[in-house]
């Protein structure tokens, strides 16, 4: 017999009517699958088992619930559990929560919010929408340099509480950011120690109109589990947390792969995402490749004649456009996620350029050898769709050293585009597969018909 799930379960007990199991079951399970399991209830089930959660762990089951489900459960919910869910919520978290209702939802939400709730919100909702700002929560810890370690950790109990994390707290003189102390150094430090001995003032801090991508590649390379950020005074106005730092990582990637596959990108998850949304994603990438692919047609219509006088070299334009394009799609990829990285910049054009030359001039050989024995073997000796005579070896001349020019200028688009992009301060992940692989059958064409046209006198 299959094990229930937890939604399941918590289902079961509502059904029942058998609250005290309910309750116990919600108290014990993680809030993260709390919220996950709620998500799959019908509305009047979730709302059930929402208010058997403390007041404190449905804050933290709120938060974690995806934004559909949570209009879902704000619209069940009284005036008074609305504010007390947005008061207990991380400001970054309350703030977010607000940019993805419905402005019906949102008039709700900021009504029910104390004043300095709302006052915070705010604040966070004026920074750009792809800013650390936009990302930050102004919950941490802040100490003065004059305090001793005993006054720190007092203070660490008194304010703590309400802080998103503090493991990292941040010393200040005027708002200012002078200095970084870990509580780790606090516990084990003496009593009476000052403050100032034991900060770090080589610190490393963002900016609130630096790129949230920063933020996120700051903290994976430093492995810090907060940032701070300032504003252009140098005064603290928030931290940015690993788990937003994870949240950013995880939207750009996302992002980054729906463009790269001539996709528009969509915050919502796949399936609940409706036809017609998707049908709106998709097809205007669609119908711009379409349109740009009319070029390789015109091309094949130029050279009409060179193809009825040796028809032989239609079987290889499919095999050379493929080819092409699967080798500007392995150096753009590549690329697009060095840039991403940060182990490549504009500045490293000519390297880049360099390498993948010398990549492409392997390729080309290696596959231009395995094509001309693939073609004798084949065409040639088993399907003798090509005569085995001096104009067909010509053929598999002209056909060979196709394949290798394509994919020298498959590799040099593929790389530099994402680069110029980048340069150009756009998504390098817009010049990926799709647009790639539209040049480089146009190219491929041309190549394939003017050197077929010079070796074989047509």
């Amino acid at each position: 017999m299959e094990e229930k799930t937890l939604s399941e379960l918590l289902s079961e007990k509502v059904g029942e009517k058998d609250f005290k199991t309910l309750r116990a079951l919600l108290h014990e399970t993680n809030p993260v699958d709390v919220a996950e399991a709620l998500a799959e209830l019908p509305e009047r089930e979730m709302t059930v088992c929402f208010r058997m959660l403390d007041k404190d762990t449905a804050s933290e089951v709120f938060s974690g619930m995806e934004p559909d489900a949570q209009e879902l459960l704000i619209r069940s919910l009284s005036d008074k559990e609305l504010k007390e869910i947005v008061d207990d919520m991380w400001t970054d978290d309350a703030a977010d929560l607000v940019e993805e209702m419905p402005a019906n939802v949102v008039s709700r939400i900021l009504a029910a919010a104390s004043p300095e709730t709302r006052k915070s919100i705010n604040e966070l909702l004026r920074y750009p929408e792809d800013s650390v700002g936009s990302i930050m929560t102004p919950d941490y810890v802040s100490l003065k340099e004059t305090m001793t370690v005993d006054e720190a950790l007092a203070h660490i109990r008194r304010v703590g509480l309400d802080k998103e994390t503090v493991y990292t707290c941040y010393v200040t003189d005027a708002r200012k950011l002078i200095g970084v102390v870990s509580a780790r150094s606090l516990l084990i430090a003496d009593g009476s120690a000052p403050i100032a001995g034991l900060m770090h003032r080589n610190f490393v801090s963002l900016n609130t109109d630096d790129d949230r991508e920063v933020a996120a590649a700051e903290i994976k390379k430093y492995g810090l589990i907060a940032l701070p950020a300032v504003d252009k005074e140098g005064r603290l106005v928030g931290i940015v947390t690993v788990d937003d730092a994870i949240e950013v990582l995880e939207e750009e990637t996302t992002e980054d792969m729906e463009i790269m596959a001539a996709i528009s990108p969509s915050e919502k998850p796949y399936l609940k995402t409706g036809v017609l949304e998707t049908w709106k994603q998709r097809i205007p990438w669609l119908l711009l490749l379409m349109v740009s692919a009319t070029f390789t047609g015109m091309i094949i219509s130029g050279f009409e004649e060179a193809l009825a006088a040796c028809t032989a070299l239609t079987a290889f334009i499919p095999m050379l456009m493929d080819t092409g394009g699967n080798s500007g799609s392995q150096s753009s990829v590549t690329i697009i996620r060095a840039l991403a990285l940060g182990d490549v910049t504009p500045k490293d054009v000519l390297t880049v350029v360099g390498k993948e030359l010398r990549v492409a001039a392997l390729c080309g050989l290696t596959l231009a050898a395995a094509n001309f024995v693939k073609i004798v073997l084949v065409e040639m000796l088993l399907f003798k769709s090509l005569d085995f005579t001096p104009q067909g070896f010509l053929v598999v001349t002209a056909v060979c050293l196709t394949l290798m020019i394509t994919i020298l200028f498959a590799k040099l688009i593929g790389c530099t585009l994402p680069i110029a992009a980048k340069a150009l301060k756009l998504d390098p992940a817009v010049m990926a597969s799709p647009f790639i692989t539209t040049a480089v059958d146009a190219i491929s064409l041309i190549v394939y018909f003017f050197i077929s046209t010079q070796i074989l006198k047509l």
